[in-house]
């Protein structure tokens, strides 16, 4: 690796120090039925978010809960503390499309239809409403 690319990964290694995230890869649901559920918790706080999801009756809804949980504790492990209530808030939250897996499905006439089973990948960032310099 040359100095510069370096120089530009060490500087995005010590940015993502100070950010707490989680990432959810190969979901297999559709991105589209799991954004649904994203954009229902998108910039609240952590403990209403955690309602919502707790109570939704779509599926992708207990995968992002799952991930939700695991960015707050995240967050608690880097900053040695408990999370009080209404402190913690979902900054950013983003789904992108994963691999696709083909299949063929027997049709009529000897003719065969393409299945296209879609996996999504969910990175979610949670951040303090008040931000303490230590």
């Amino acid at each position: 690796m040359g100095a510069r690319k370096h120089i530009a990964a060490q500087a995005r290694k010590d940015a993502q120090k100070n950010m707490y995230f989680a990432k959810l890869k190969g979901v297999p649901s559709s991105p589209r039925k799991m954004r649904y559920v994203v954009d229902m918790i998108r910039g609240m706080e952590v403990n209403r978010a955690l309602g919502v999801l707790r109570f939704s009756k779509k599926q992708a809804a207990a995968d992002v809960e799952k991930l939700l949980r695991s960015a707050v504790a995240n967050w608690e492990t880097k900053n040695d503390r408990k999370a009080e209530d209404g402190e913690l808030y979902i900054s950013k939250v983003f789904v992108d499309e994963g691999v696709t897996m083909k299949r063929m499905r027997p049709a009529p006439q000897g003719r065969g239809y393409r299945i296209r089973k879609r996996s999504n990948h969910v990175t979610l960032f949670v951040d303090a409403k008040t931000t303490n310099d230590k």
